[in-house]
């Protein structure tokens, strides 16, 4: 992947965007569950009060509570609260509690802290001495909790009780009972502040049942937001990462396609048809769904689980190893399978390559299938491709099943041992409910992001493939490169072509396939090639748009070596039919134009008429506008072979090559279209590659190649006389008139 990083680049602000949304979209998802946590601790269990320190409180009441303070406390108490007809505010403080006097008091603004743990720990005194007071049995103290305690305490009954509390015996109890307080975990004594507090307001007249629902509404409110923006977030960072996978995935297809389309025969070579288009297709589409989809989990997936374990751990560090052994459970899953469907993984994109190569050889050669009637092999080729792509695509998707009923599996039972040994700590008062259901809710984000990783572990190998795999195409090394710096044609380009001791050998073969060619192709002349199959004819004629470079020697346009030449330049001067003709799918008029797309109607036509296409073209419909499939499938080869002949001539070049162009026409034809393009291209180099002696037989100039040698080099009546290989040839095809 980290080959193809320089494509991250024109997306890196959209990247860093989606990261930034990403990170808060999991900022978001952790804090839920708090608020989750406080609605029901607080807005639940505690009435919606948020603090032990009540705003308002009766003043004998806190005469009593005084009591149950240390000296310490009871300084700490005295400073944060102040007399009602002192208060700032009083309007409002009246209008929450309604009894509120002047001999009652009031909590200071910003004094709240001192004063909580102060009341936290009076409240706690208090109901350690009730519960010891009211034990005249042992089961009834066991059973009461600190929370039943203080909510079920009349304050106005405590009151009462003030002056029995100032016997020396109590005093004894109560100073027990405060010692008690002070070594108490914090989060026992908090629990049994807030009731009381509960208690203190109702005594004031405030309405309760108001306060709870308005803490209710508002934390809900919050959360109703959160998620709001949290969905905002999700939305806008998907959108982010599919806008950088669908842009680098356009930016691979369009580079691979365009080095693809600069491709000479040797890099085509290395890469077979089927192999290129699963790369520019299935590859890049693994890259694309890794960067859409598998590098935002990459991204959010370890936000969520270090963050969860942060928060879960923050709210009961006593259950950390639920969470760790719930974690070595996830790990040694998918361990076991990376270990058993990585290696299938990596051979996907293989059996791919094989399962398009099967199909493109079925298409590509139907009417050879047909004729030797081995449907039924070509059928039993596809099926085993197909069997062995199935096969393992199963077997990966099976592996991969297991693993949903598996964290499933995981998470309940995780849940399970959370709830069984969270609710024994709740039955010590160690724990809230809330904090446990939170706790539930971080555990759960933990597995999650632990089955995102094991996501990525299987995307990025698989995706890293792909990307290897578009790399390849994309950083082969052309062996037919530009110059750095390239010479140009004087213009206008007189089209003399030389080959001066030329040989070719192709990459890897043991031998030559052209040995020491030399000859001088002029403008205004014929040079044609013959010779048997395998001598060498095509390749000759292919060195000279150099689809190969040569192996040594060298061959010149207009005294210029064309490996000094642009690429784009030397091809522009020719004009070049292949061996099988190929047209593009679009119009005939469109197929013509491929020469030159600013060509007339009138050159179209006068283009066609010498290829000798117009007779045919005339009875279509539409004419030039006639729609031509792919490959040029509709029309005939001979049809085929006329129009990729028009197609040069619209190109009006210099150099023209036939390469055995003329083998798909009859003889009839054969004869009018070399009579008509002798006219046509008097003024050009001509270069014509044949299998018929009466094709070139008027040639200026014929080279007979035998096993890649010049075998002989003449007009045709010279070669007869002088070159045995030639009269074979021309004797196994012409009539004893023709060849006197």
């Amino acid at each position: 992947m980290l080959k193809l990083k320089r494509y991250l680049k024109p997306y890196l602000g959209v990247l860093l965007l989606g990261i930034a949304l990403l990170f808060g979209q999991a900022m978001l998802e952790l804090t839920l569950p708090n608020y989750m946590s406080d609605i029901v601790n607080i807005g639940l269990q505690q009435g919606g009060i948020t603090q032990a320190a009540p705003e308002a409180i009766d003043a004998q009441t806190m005469q009593t509570m005084q009591m149950f303070m240390s000296e310490q406390d009871r300084e700490l108490v005295q400073n944060a609260y102040t007399t009602f007809d002192k208060a700032e505010n009083a309007d409002k403080l009246l209008e929450e509690y309604p009894e509120l006097t002047d001999s009652d008091y009031v909590l200071v603004a910003n004094a709240e802290d001192g004063a909580n743990d102060a009341f936290n720990r009076a409240s706690y005194a208090l109901v350690s001495l009730m519960q010891d007071m009211g034990t005249g049995a042992e089961q009834d103290s066991a059973n009461t909790s600190t929370e039943e305690s203080g909510a079920a305490m009349d304050m106005e009954k405590l009151n009462q009780m003030a002056p029995m509390l100032q016997s020396p015996q109590m005093q004894e109890k109560i100073q027990q009972a405060i010692e008690t307080a002070a070594v108490t975990p914090e989060t026992m004594v908090s629990q049994t502040g807030v009731v009381f507090t509960k208690s203190f307001y109702a005594q004031l007249g405030a309405d309760t049942d108001a306060i709870q629902t308005s803490y209710i509404l508002k934390v809900g409110v919050r959360m109703g937001l959160l998620a709001i923006l949290l969905t905002v977030c999700a939305v806008s960072a998907g959108f982010c990462m599919a806008r950088l996978g669908a842009g680098v995935s356009r930016d691979l297809r369009r580079d691979v396609f365009r080095r693809v389309t600069y491709f000479n025969n040797n890099e085509m070579d290395q890469f077979s048809g089927a192999s290129l288009i699963t790369r520019s297709t299935n590859d890049i589409t693994q890259v694309q769904n890794f960067l859409s989809i598998g590098f935002r989990l990459m991204c959010f997936a370890p936000i969520m689980g270090i963050g969860g374990l942060i928060m879960g751990l923050s709210k009961c560090l006593s259950l950390a190893w639920i969470l760790a052994l719930a974690l070595i459970v996830m790990l040694g899953l998918i361990m076991v399978l990376f270990a058993v469907a990585m290696p299938k993984f990596k051979k996907m994109q293989t059996l791919i390559d094989k399962l398009n190569l099967v199909s493109r050889e079925e298409l590509s050669g139907l009417m050879v299938v047909r004729a030797f009637a081995n449907q039924k092999f070509m059928q039993e080729r596809f099926e085993k491709a197909n069997k062995d792509l199935t096969g393992n695509t199963l077997f990966v998707n099976r592996s991969m099943a297991t693993m949903m009923p598996a964290m499933m599996f995981v998470m309940n039972g995780l849940s399970l041992l959370i709830v069984w040994f969270g609710g024994k700590q709740i039955a010590e008062s160690n724990l809230q409910v809330g904090d446990m259901m939170a706790f539930i809710q971080y555990a759960m984000q933990v597995i999650m992001s632990f089955l995102f990783i094991s996501m990525m572990f299987i995307m990025v190998p698989r995706a890293s493939v792909s990307a290897e795999r578009i790399n390849e195409v994309l950083e082969t090394k052309d062996a037919v490169a530009d110059p750095e710096n390239p010479k140009h044609f004087n213009k206008p380009v007189q089209g003399i072509v030389e080959f001066k001791d030329v040989s070719f050998r192709y990459e890897g073969a043991d031998a030559n396939v052209l040995e020491n060619v030399s000859f001088t192709a002029k403008p205004g002349q014929t040079v044609a090639f013959i010779g048997s199959t395998g001598a060498g004819k095509s390749t000759l004629v292919n060195l000279i748009p150099r689809f190969y470079d040569v192996t040594e020697g060298s061959i010149t346009v207009d005294g210029i070596d064309i490996r000094d030449l642009s690429q784009k330049e030397l091809r522009d001067a020719i004009g070049y039919v292949p061996q099988k003709g190929l047209l593009f799918s679009g119009t005939i008029a469109s197929n013509l134009r491929y020469g030159d797309e600013n060509a007339s109607e009138e050159l179209l036509n006068q283009s066609a008429e010498v290829a000798q296409a117009t007779e045919f073209i005339k009875n279509l419909e539409k004419g030039l506008d006639t729609e031509i499939s792919q490959g040029g499938t509709n029309v005939s080869g001979g049809q085929r072979q006329r129009l990729s002949i028009a197609r040069a001539l619209v190109k009006q070049a210099p150099i023209f090559i036939f390469d055995d162009t003329f083998s798909a026409l009859d003889f009839k034809t054969d004869a009018k279209l070399r009579a008509a393009l002798k006219d046509y291209t008097e003024k050009a180099t001509v270069l014509i590659v044949a299998q018929r002696v009466s094709t070139i037989m008027h040639a200026d100039q014929i080279l007979v190649l035998d096993e890649g040698r010049v075998v002989g080099m003449g007009t045709h009546e010279e070669l007869l006389k002088n070159c045995k290989t030639y009269r074979e040839i021309a004797e196994s095809q012409l009539s004893k008139e023709e060849l006197a």
